[in-house]
């Protein structure tokens, strides 16, 4: 299927795809952004569509795994955010007992750690650390799966053997 077919066939099912949208997002702009999250993703892998295949199936299934890979990823992120106004000890203990520089410091040591291993190691280990799950890093760095899910594996012995100091740390006490 050339892309201006594959283009007149996924405009068509625009209105589709905005119903399917709203009933993730119940939000008119977000739904929007969804489709249009769809769409390139759509676009960027119509080649690997079969025309034999249901597109509209397609695109919901690119939609709907878009939605929850967008979803987690926002979880993952509040997650370490507090929204309450009110301070607890246990919140401070996390924040407050560590001073910026320190902070830097160990975030230093964690790109140097990451420079350090093979790319073909940091590279998948990275993109799945940023909420990207295995077949999507498969897809886009054309490996199969078993060898994206080896690589991070090893990326995270190489790792903690580059950062076991800060595994001995003993943080309360300020002191290995």
């Amino acid at each position: 299927m050339t892309t201006t077919e594959f283009s007149k066939q996924t405009s068509m099912l625009a209105p589709h795809l905005l119903q399917f949208a709203m009933r993730y997002t119940n939000d008119s702009e977000n739904a929007h952004d969804l489709i249009q999250d769809t769409m390139v993703k759509a676009f960027k892998y119509h080649a690997q569509f079969e025309e034999v295949s249901n597109l509209k199936g397609w695109l919901f299934t690119i939609m709907k795994n878009t939605f929850i890979n967008d979803y987690r990823r926002k979880v993952r992120s509040q997650s370490l955010i507090t929204k309450t106004d009110e301070l607890i000890y246990s919140d401070l203990s996390l924040s407050a007992s560590h001073n910026g520089a320190e902070g830097s410091m160990i975030m230093k040591d964690i790109k140097m750690a990451l420079k350090s291993i093979p790319e073909c190691y940091s590279k998948p280990f990275t993109s799945h650390f940023e909420g990207f799950k295995y077949h999507e890093i498969a897809e886009e760095l054309n490996l199969p799966i078993g060898t994206v899910k080896t690589r991070i594996h090893v990326a995270r012995k190489l790792l903690k053997e580059y950062l076991l100091t800060y595994a001995k740390f003993d943080y309360k006490k300020g002191m290995a």
